[in-house]
């Protein structure tokens, strides 16, 4: 029966969410049972392209990724893959209508990461976030709203503008290994080998002002989906803030990273928050 392989392909993906991301595989926890698992799914395929971008260097990675975008496509016409990643995803993509251009957008920012390492201007650079990180956050919102497409247009610049934050925190917190190990360079006209505090600053007045967008999409989301995102939203205010209060020239040498402790304590005064209806 089917039914057995989308349930291991399913666990699969949680399975995915827990192993790569302690804080994502948290706040997706804090989500309703209803819709946790979609969001595990979406999280499975969208890790695994990325994985094949960033990592596997002892492979041929452009091969690697054609063929996982072919195995997608035949998922996605078939509504089945043998690939337990992509068969789960698949059944997340069909049951919430998921817009292909969004998963193609995904796709088409990620291919870049196969060969493009510099970011020059403005335009490159939101081309890139909307298609590596936005249209995630869409996806996701999709599921938030259960196929709502009313609160969907409603949530959509918020939920992109929430993506567009946690993308750019990622980069300031991945800085060391993109630069030196990927020798990528995401943000255009700023010098990251003497990254300033000048540099350091406009890039996060540019979060900041995601950031409060993003929040006024979460007081709106469903009641299933606010105190996970939330929580989301509170890990990554919380690197932003250890960000501000490292040297700029600091921030290339060392990874920005959020204790355990601190993980709980943020778990905790979140849910305070959620319970006092204070988000």
């Amino acid at each position: 029966m089917k039914s057995l392989f989308d349930s291991v392909s399913h666990d699969c993906s949680k399975i995915v969410t827990q192993s790569y991301s302690t804080s994502f595989s948290l706040a997706t926890k804090m989500l309703s049972r209803s819709i946790r698992q979609d969001i595990y799914n979406i999280y499975g395929f969208v890790r695994f392209a990325d994985e094949i971008v960033d990592t596997f260097h002892e492979y041929n990675k452009e091969q690697l990724f054609n063929n996982f975008i072919e195995d997608l496509e035949d998922a996605l016409v078939n509504k089945i893959s043998l690939n337990p990643i992509l068969n789960s995803f698949q059944h997340t993509f069909h049951n919430y209508n998921i817009d292909k251009k969004l998963v193609d957008a995904f796709l088409k920012s990620m291919r870049l990461d196969l060969r493009k390492q510099n970011y020059l201007t403005n335009q490159e650079f939101r081309d890139y976030i909307y298609g590596s990180a936005d249209v995630v956050g869409l996806m996701c919102l999709k599921v938030f709203v259960q196929g709502d497409d009313i609160k969907y247009e409603e949530l959509k610049n918020c939920a992109m503008s929430l993506g567009s934050a946690f993308q750019k925190i990622n980069f300031l917190r991945d800085l060391k290994v993109d630069f030196e190990n990927l020798n990528r360079t995401y943000f255009p006209n700023t010098n990251l080998s003497a990254l300033d505090e000048d540099s350091k600053q406009r890039i996060i007045n540019d979060i900041e002002i995601d950031f409060s967008n993003g929040l006024n999409g979460i007081h709106k989301l469903p009641v299933e989906a606010k105190f996970g995102v939330f929580m989301a939203y509170r890990y990554y205010y919380q690197l932003l803030k250890k960000i501000k209060k490292t040297p700029a020239l600091k921030i290339k040498n060392s990874r920005i990273r959020v204790t355990d402790y601190k993980k709980v304590e943020l778990l905790t005064r979140s849910y305070v928050k959620y319970q006092l209806n204070l988000i």
